[in-house]
């Protein structure tokens, strides 16, 4: 992605704003990305938290983590995603009981005591609830947010024609839900957490509303792509499959407490 020109970048990021919706069942809902979803894969010493994988909202696990999932598989990590709230569209305090009751199933399957979550925009927002309001605290390890709409979006989601998307209206920037969820401290005691975004996202605006405001610089990551590597051109929709935003990601991982911002990423990947 990081060859094409800035235009026509841009354009493909408002298209798969406005559009995405329509080209989300490019991959069929319930059919897992390479890599996932192996109920007997039992975690490493090395790497004892399984990694679930969360979609963005129009999105389903196998268009969203065709590519990443399979990368953290090969790390050496046992890798579970879920599709919920009908592509992502549904309440998303609905969505964080499905997440719920998912990372109930990867601990008692796997016998480990946490998981860590990575997300792709809502998913990225979205587990907050589950770790805010549902417990999820306790069995979460780590979360990073890819492009998360923790602070909302400045920019309409428009849902396909007859499909009611009330998770749109909830991302937006000043909803009720994200006062709600944003109340008090926005990073929940227990969980480290890890922030990548671009500054080429044209789907949540601006994008620093990626970036959460409380945690502790120990506790919490804030990574801007284009700070590394300035010549990356990462836009929201691909982002999961930008060759350094999946450097930060495994990097995070990899190390205990959210990624170290002096990480440096391989920008010609």
């Amino acid at each position: 992605m990081r060859h094409r020109g800035l235009p026509a970048l841009l354009a493909l990021a408002i298209a798969s704003a406005l559009l995405g919706s329509g080209t989300a069942h490019s991959a069929p809902v319930g059919v897992s990305p390479p890599g996932a979803n192996d109920w007997s894969c039992v975690p490493s010493p090395e790497h004892p938290r399984p990694v679930v994988l969360v979609h963005g909202t129009f999105e389903n696990m196998a268009k969203n983590w065709s590519l990443l999932s399979p990368q953290i598989k090969q790390a050496g990590y046992c890798v579970f995603a879920l599709d919920y709230g009908n592509n992502a569209t549904g309440p998303v305090e609905n969505s964080a009981q499905e997440l719920a009751s998912f990372v109930d199933e990867v601990l008692a399957a796997t016998g480990a005591s946490q998981v860590d979550l990575v997300g792709h925009s809502q998913g990225g927002m979205m587990p907050r609830q589950y770790l805010k309001s549902l417990g999820g605290a306790a069995k979460t390890g780590e979360l990073i947010g890819i492009v998360p709409s923790n602070y909302g979006t400045t920019t309409p989601l428009v849902a396909p024609a007859g499909v009611v998307c009330e998770a749109c209206t909830q991302q937006m920037q000043g909803s009720p839900f994200l006062a709600d969820l944003n109340a008090g401290d926005d990073t929940p005691d227990g969980p480290d957490y890890t922030v990548v975004t671009t500054r080429y996202d044209q789907v949540v605006t601006p994008y620093t509303n990626a970036f959460l405001h409380d945690g502790p610089a120990g506790d919490l990551t804030h990574i801007t792509v284009q700070d590394a590597c300035p010549n990356d051109l990462a836009e929201h929709d691909q982002s999961p499959n930008d060759p350094v935003v999946v450097q930060w990601v495994l990097h995070a991982l990899d190390r205990e407490g959210p990624a170290n911002p002096g990480f440096q990423p391989n920008c010609l990947l």
